[in-house]
């Protein structure tokens, strides 16, 4: 690969192997990319033009996922020539997975030039870019009810979805031995997990403790940002303790048989960069159609939005990033898989959430973290099956199983659901319909 560096980054040649500390979410990412032929690219001549085709073979095709990225300009095309705008949402959120893919893939490149500690904070940071780019649209928009269902679409998709088919795959492939795993991460995660519950009840206990009204209102804004911010500081304390004071508790116990601790970039610092700008700029272009057509997909196809919010959009959006996870169990490594669901989960509630709050604060954007008594119970109820689920540091195909009956009753629950932003459509008692 030496002669496929960029002229100007001969000075880190000497850094073009070195050791790597990889997340879960990295790892989880990897089972899914593939090496690039670059025989053909090495008898071009020109060394600027071999250079830009080894980096977008490196790019484009070296993942399993190459097959979804025509659906991006058909999604464009889409959205340019004006075709019903439920064809428009699904090939965007569809054209989101490989590029959620390759994001992590590029920032992962980027890491092997700024160091493990500057690496670990890109990706503890980037890991989830693609929920909180969607949020921003949303916010952008004013369409408070997608930001909320859509975050915590995601947040139970990876606690009880990912988890749980990682959990029953891992158990069924596994079945004369036990599976075991590093309870101290679990726990730190549990932790943390407990404390975003926390803040989001409290909101919604406030509402009920004083009476709903406007009086109410303004005491659950201030309330709740106090809490975003808190939860704010709470995660980058758990950045300190994960990637300085307690580094070993969330690295994989088993780098002598796995070769991704020692490792040397496919691409440049630089065009990582270039990439990452790009993929970054096309994802927010998908997540803007995503949030402008969701409501015209939720009545072309007779769903609620609150389904296609907490059930659809998460699913599909990361569904590289789960298959990574449950291919992992599948291999009795669920240490990675803990990592991807529980880090996620963690990522996305300690972070993104308060973020899109303070967000929203900045935007003069009234978004409270009351996310109704359905939304929340159904957030409480997950994250205490998930915690009394890791609680003994084994794992069995029975544990995967309830956690994924509880995410088909939670499913079901939103699929009959109207969201704030829809018409109820329910017939009072004691009255006639027409």
């Amino acid at each position: 690969m030496a002669s496929l560096q960029e002229p100007w980054l001969v000075g880190n040649s000497g850094n073009s192997k070195m050791r790597h500390s990889r997340t879960a979410q990295n790892k989880s990412s990897s089972s899914l990319r593939k090496k690039s032929d670059l025989t053909l690219v090495r008898r071009v001549r020109c060394g600027l033009l071999r250079q830009f085709l080894a980096n977008l073979q490196e790019v484009l095709l070296g993942t399993k996922l190459a097959i979804l990225f025509p659906v991006v300009p058909l999604a464009i095309a889409a959205q340019y020539f004006r075709f019903g705008r439920a064809w428009v949402f699904a090939l965007s959120l569809i054209a989101l997975t490989p590029l959620a893919e390759r994001l992590s893939f590029l920032t992962e490149q980027i890491a092997f030039y700024t160091g493990p500690t500057v690496g670990g904070l890109l990706n503890a940071t980037c890991g989830n870019a693609t929920e909180l780019i969607i949020a921003i649209f949303a916010l952008a928009q004013r369409k408070i009810a997608v930001v909320k269902y859509s975050l915590l679409g995601s947040i139970l998709s990876n606690m009880l979805l990912v988890l749980g088919t990682s959990f029953f795959c891992g158990g069924i492939a596994n079945l004369r031995q036990e599976q075991k795993y590093d309870r101290r991460q679990a726990d730190v995660n549990s932790l943390m997990l407990l404390l975003a519950l926390l803040c989001h009840s409290l909101p919604l206990l406030f509402g009920y403790a004083v009476g709903s009204g406007a009086l109410a209102a303004n005491p659950i804004l201030q309330l709740s940002r106090t809490s975003s911010i808190v939860m704010l500081i709470a995660y980058v304390a758990y950045l300190v303790f994960q990637l300085f004071t307690h580094r070993q508790l969330f690295e994989d116990q088993e780098e002598a048989d796995d070769d991704a601790s020692e490792e040397s970039p496919v691409i440049g610092f630089w065009s990582g960069f270039v990439w990452l700008v790009v993929m970054t700029l096309v994802i927010a272009l998908l997540s803007e159609y995503i949030v402008d057509t969701i409501e015209a997909a939720s009545d072309s196809w007779g769903i609620s939005m609150s389904f296609i919010s907490i059930i659809v959009l998460p699913i599909v959006g990361n569904a590289a990033e789960h298959a990574g996870a449950v291919i992992f169990a599948y291999k009795n490594k669920l240490d990675i898989s803990l990592g991807v669901a529980l880090g996620s989960a963690t990522q996305i509630s300690m972070l993104v959430v308060p973020l899109t709050v303070v967000v929203a604060w900045i935007m003069d954007i009234e978004m409270s973290l009351n996310f109704n008594i359905l939304e929340t119970g159904s957030l409480a109820v997950s994250i205490i099956a998930t915690a009394f689920t890791l609680q003994d540091g084994t794992s069995h195909y029975m544990k995967g199983l309830i956690l994924l009956l509880c995410y088909i009753v939670i499913g079901a629950c939103f699929f009959v659901l109207r969201s704030p932003l829809e018409p109820p459509n329910v017939i009072p008692l004691g009255h006639k319909s027409a």
